[in-house]
């Protein structure tokens, strides 16, 4: 769903401590030494407070609507959940929310001379794009520091902590196994260091009646909870500007209906409304199909792959058919992948001049190139890779340039350059499967047997990572061999002949 949260990935390999992910600070400016910091204990209650207010009677109380069938509930691994009391019909409403609820960060229109709010704007300033979600963890935290907070109620039920891997111990961010994800912790957990001294640097000569948390010590554990708290849980919906017809997404965090948990094919789905007489927005859940009893509510968080869910939501997507694995495009790499398939001269690293036009137009050569390529997921293999090993493995020019780069990119078009170019690009593929295979130091036998014995919660979700990794590069060599085998079939049947 185009309104959901989203991120972006890269990567490279870094090591990580722990240390590094959960450093606490204890060293505050002398004006705030009184004051409770908003750090995270490790003996974590389930919600942020033990006994937090009532949420559907809270957002009833402001003007919400609640379905009288919805419960919030325990929903196994996820932690709490809403369900269904009794059978709900299909386009009922759910869930409404008034757009006084939703906590969002605030346009800078609304300053007002609020000196905190200058600091705040100042401090989102200091966030790139990709962590979005630091900038509304800033108001989040603003929030929490408040007494008598408007959305007190709210922050009251949030989780203490998040098993997202930014709070893993150093070693069980080694257990992902896998370089690009490692590489987007450790940036996440470099960041929140490095914005602690931020933060320190811009409250350290500020009144108490201005400081934008309430005087109280914010540091790197106290952002990173806020950071997953949003990543986690905030959707990306029209804001203001939809009132205006300039659309634009933003940011909020939904009371309630956050609560609902991630489905590929959910149960109901997320709406904007807004009325022709009132230009007051409204944010609905509606069950998009019958909702049994005992059901629980869910919603499609996004056409993700596991790097992402595990990074901002802290779980795996069992047999996710969007997950996939990153390689980098290399020529030393590919060379050697096509000569272990047996494949003879092989052009990566010496493409002729018609052969680097075409890596050009597919982005994988030149000063803006982008060499991150996948396996896996919908495509089966990124389009662009296909292409590239297309062209490379033939040295047929003429045959490669009558063909647009589409039809290059698309496994759907069996031999577009002849069958044994096909099958030389199919060898060569299930051969970076090997490679990529062989990257991980254990098997997804060992991996499971650790499992079966019982690990903690951030090592149980390193291995169900890990294990999801290896098993959508067995599923590539599975699907190409069989490709491969079927062009066999077909180059046996045309000899008979």
């Amino acid at each position: 769903m185009s309104n959901l949260m989203c991120s972006t990935t890269s990567k490279i390999v870094l090591t990580a401590t722990k240390d590094y992910c959960l450093k606490i600070n204890s060293r505050t400016t002398g004006v705030l030494t009184f004051h409770r910091r908003l750090t995270i204990s490790a003996a974590a209650t389930p919600r942020l407070v033990p006994n937090p207010p009532d949420l559907i009677k809270w957002v009833r109380r402001e003007g919400g609507f609640v379905h009288p069938s919805v419960r919030i509930a325990e929903s196994g691994p996820y932690g709490l959940g809403l369900v269904a009391s009794e059978e709900i019909p299909k386009g009922s409403e759910l869930i409404s929310l008034p757009e006084h609820i939703p906590l969002r960060f605030p346009v800078i229109e609304s300053d007002n001379g609020d000196e905190s709010f200058a600091s705040l704007i100042n401090l989102a300033r200091y966030v790139p794009e990709e962590l979005w979600a630091m900038r509304l963890g800033l108001k989040l935290l603003q929030e929490r520091a408040k007494t008598g907070s408007f959305w007190w109620p709210y922050i009251s039920n949030l989780p203490e902590t998040f098993t997202v891997p930014i709070f893993f111990s150093g070693d069980d961010i080694k257990n992902l196994q896998y370089a690009p994800l490692l590489y987007q912790v450790n940036k996440r957990c470099r960041f929140l260091l490095d914005f602690e001294k931020e933060v320190r640097r811009e409250v350290e000569d500020v009144k108490l009646q201005n400081h934008p948390f309430g005087g109280r010590g914010v540091d790197a554990s106290s952002l990173g909870w806020a950071m997953s708290a949003v990543s986690s849980r905030a959707f990306r919906l029209h804001g203001k500007a939809l009132q205006n017809g300039n659309g634009g997404d933003v940011p909020m965090m939904l009371p309630l209906i956050d609560m609902c948990n991630h489905s590929f094919n959910p149960n109901a789905e997320i709406v904007q409304e807004q009325g022709l007489g009132n230009p007051k927005m409204l944010v609905k859940v509606v069950a998009g199909t019958n909702i049994k009893e005992r059901d629980h509510m869910t919603l499609n968080y996004g056409c993700l792959n596991n790097d992402l869910f595990l990074l901002d939501y802290g779980f795996v997507v069992p047999s996710n058919p969007y997950d996939c694995i990153e390689l980098k495009y290399d020529g030393g790499l590919f060379d050697a992948a096509s000569m272990a398939a047996g494949v003879s001269n092989p052009n990566f690293s010496s493409p002729a001049p018609w052969q680097q036009q075409i890596l050009s137009k597919l982005n994988l050569e030149g000063e803006q190139a982008l060499l991150k390529v996948t396996l896996g997921g919908p495509e089966v293999v990124e389009g662009r890779l296909l292409a590239a090993l297309r062209a490379l493995l033939t040295n047929d020019a003429e045959t490669v340039q009558k063909h647009d780069l589409e039809t290059l990119k698309s496994l759907s078009v069996k031999t577009p350059v002849g069958l044994a170019t096909e099958t030389a690009v199919l060898r060569t593929l299930i051969a970076l499967c090997v490679i990529a295979l062989n990257h991980f130091p254990t098997k997804i036998m060992e991996d499971e047997t650790l499992l079966e014995k019982g690990v903690s919660t951030s090592m149980e979700l390193a291995l169900q990572f890990r294990i999801q990794k290896k098993s959508v590069i067995i599923d590539v060599m599975r699907d190409l061999t069989k490709r491969l085998k079927l062009l066999s079939s077909n180059e046996s049947l045309a000899s008979s002949s």
